[in-house]
C-alpha cells in the first residue's frame, strides 16, 4: 500500500526535527557521491540548534509527512531559489521529492516566476534532471575548508501541473 504524502507549511516546532533529518540524509545519502572529510564539513556537528532555528525561520520551507512523521522537506525563495532540499534517508525513492517538487511548481506558478534554480549536490543531479532542470555550470564550493562538486541547475519552463 503507498502512502500518503502530505506537504504542509513549516512551524518553529519542526526546526529540530528538520536538523536532525538533514544531519542523517547527509551522512547516509551524500556519502556515496562525497568523502567523509567532506560530509562533515557539509553536515557539521558544528551546526548549533539556535544558528539552524533561525535559518528555518527565514527559509520557511514546506515539510512532508507521512504518518505524521517528517519525511522530507524543501523551500523555495521569492527569487525562484530552492535552497534545501532534502528526503529522509529512510524515504528514498517512495515519492517524497516528487511530492515536494510538485509543490514547488505549484508555488513557482502562483509567484508567477520564470526560473527556478539550486546548487545541486551530485547526488540529487539524477533527480533534478529527470524534473527537467538543466545544467547551468559544475562549480566548486568550499564548505568549512572542503571543496564540495555541486551544479547550478535550472528550470525555466514551469507550467507542468
Amino acid at each position: 500500500m503507498k502512502s500518503v504524502i502530505r506537504i504542509r507549511a513549516y512551524t518553529s516546532e519542526d526546526a529540530r526535527e528538520l536538523k536532525t533529518l538533514f544531519f542523517d540524509t547527509v551522512h547516509n545519502v551524500n556519502k556515496r557521491d562525497y568523502s567523509e572529510s567532506q560530509i562533515k564539513a557539509w553536515a557539521s556537528e558544528e551546526i548549533t540548534y539556535e544558528s539552524w532555528r533561525v535559518l528555518m525561520e527565514k527559509l520557511t520551507p514546506f515539510v512532508a509527512e507521512i504518518d505524521n512523521k517528517i519525511v522530507g522537506y524543501a523551500d523555495l525563495q521569492p527569487d525562484g531559489l530552492i535552497d534545501h532540499f532534502y528526503v529522509g534517508h529512510q524515504y528514498q525513492k517512495r515519492g517524497v521529492a516528487g511530492a515536494l517538487m510538485q509543490r514547488i511548481y505549484q508555488q513557482s506558478n502562483q509567484n508567477n516566476l520564470s526560473r527556478i534554480y539550486s546548487h545541486v549536490s551530485v547526488t540529487a543531479k539524477p533527480f533534478f534532471e529527470h524534473c527537467g532542470f538543466k545544467v547551468i555550470e559544475e562549480q566548486q564550493v568550499d564548505i568549512r575548508g572542503q571543496q564540495l562538486t555541486n551544479f547550478v541547475m535550472e528550470l525555466t519552463t514551469l507550467k507542468m501541473l
